[in-house]
């Protein structure tokens, strides 16, 4: 009898074990096999949200087919508490194994929505666009200017409290009070700006914010950044430059900033200006007299007067030799590098050619020819 009993219970041992075997490799299976994803989604993990949560949730998005085996799996891999906040895109057909490690491998969110914040030199504008899942693009949501009504779809997202990405694009040439101005009617942004930080002060990037950053610690960022691009620039400037400082190399790229959005053309434009400045010549740039007539407040909009170009102001180019006393509006990397990095020509006038781009000359006879082509091209578009 008790050897019966013992081979009846070896035989179940034997069933036990063999059947967890089955187990452990159906697990095993399940947790590396093809996913249910019939289509790519985006999927959130909160800050602090536990295992069983996102587990869970997973599920119940149909982004796996057992939020049991789905802990199992991250507990026996020991990677329980290496979900890292964010939200993440899951592609179709992704396997347990491969959903935990895109929620834990730690690099950069793939938020659906990116909300930009475009600064630029006549305005402003938050567009809103979303990530289509699974495709290389995306769509643009929704658009507007501080001031204007906000979008439902925009600001229906926001009440829900949707995962969002924030994003400042400074463009180059905007002024320091352009900039602070456009901060202060950003509505997704906290915190105040003591005072208009220095002109050129600041670098044109794009800046990843959080809803509800400080405004000046935007600020700061961007101070940091052109403070260290002004010192590598400097520190790589070509010999012989009729520059004496760091200050004087932004001065210079402000204005070369302003007189053209040719990024092929900056350092030829800086070639003029150092050329003029090694012969004695005034720089004689509309954008300085601008500046001393708005002070980087606003634009001026409108053409200037020829008496607007003979007053006597510290950034009035054609009156005053050399350089004005401050930048004129907050220069981009490559506008500050041209500056101190100038082409080697033999230019010292240029004036627009009617594409977008400016003809140069050596001579005031090819510049004074230079010039009746532009004002042709400028008569002949105002009589269409």
């Amino acid at each position: 009898m008790w050897r019966a009993l013992a081979s009846n219970m070896l035989t179940l041992l034997i069933v036990g074990f063999l059947a967890l075997v089955a187990v452990i490799a159906w697990g095993q299976r399940s947790f590396t096999g093809q996913g249910p994803l019939a289509e790519p989604i985006f999927f959130e993990v909160p800050r602090g949200a536990s295992l069983t949560r996102i587990a869970d949730a997973l599920e119940a998005e149909g982004a796996v087919s057992s939020a049991v085996i789905f802990r199992l799996g991250a507990q026996y891999t020991e990677r329980e508490g290496d979900l890292k906040f964010g939200s993440y895109e899951i592609p179709a057909g992704a396997s347990m194994a491969d959903v935990l490690d895109i929620l834990t491998a730690g690099g950069a969110a793939s938020f659906r929505y990116m909300a930009t914040y475009q600064i630029r030199v006549d305005d402003a504008e938050l567009r809103l666009r979303e990530r289509i899942p699974g495709e290389d693009r995306d769509e643009l949501v929704a658009s507007f200017a501080p001031g204007e009504p906000v979008p439902a779809a925009y600001a229906e997202l926001v009440a829900a409290g949707t995962p969002m990405a924030y994003r400042v694009a400074i463009a180059e040439g905007v002024t320091s009070w352009q900039i602070v101005d456009a901060l202060r009617k950003a509505d997704f942004l906290s915190g105040e700006i003591a005072e208009v930080p220095p002109e050129g002060s600041l670098a044109p990037d794009t800046y990843e914010v959080a809803r509800g950053g400080d405004r000046a610690d935007i600020i700061a960022a961007m101070s940091e950044a052109q403070t260290r691009i002004l010192a590598q620039a400097w520190a790589a400037r070509d010999a012989e430059l009729p520059l004496e400082s760091p200050e004087e190399a932004l001065i210079l790229a402000s204005i070369i900033e302003k007189e053209t959005s040719v990024p092929e053309e900056r350092e030829v434009v800086s070639s003029v200006f150092v050329n003029r400045l090694n012969r004695g010549m005034r720089l004689q740039t509309d954008p300085t007299v601008i500046y001393g007539i708005t002070n980087g407040v606003g634009v001026l909009g409108r053409g200037l007067r020829r008496s607007e170009l003979r007053g006597a102001t510290p950034y009035n180019t054609y009156v005053i030799p050399g350089l004005p006393p401050t930048p004129i509006a907050n220069p981009g990397r490559e506008a500050i590098f041209a500056a101190v990095q100038p082409a080697e020509t033999d230019y010292i006038f240029f004036v627009a050619d009617g594409t977008g781009g400016h003809a140069f000359s050596r001579t005031l006879a090819e510049h004074n020819e230079n010039v009746a082509r532009w004002r042709a091209i400028e008569r002949s578009r105002e009589a269409n």
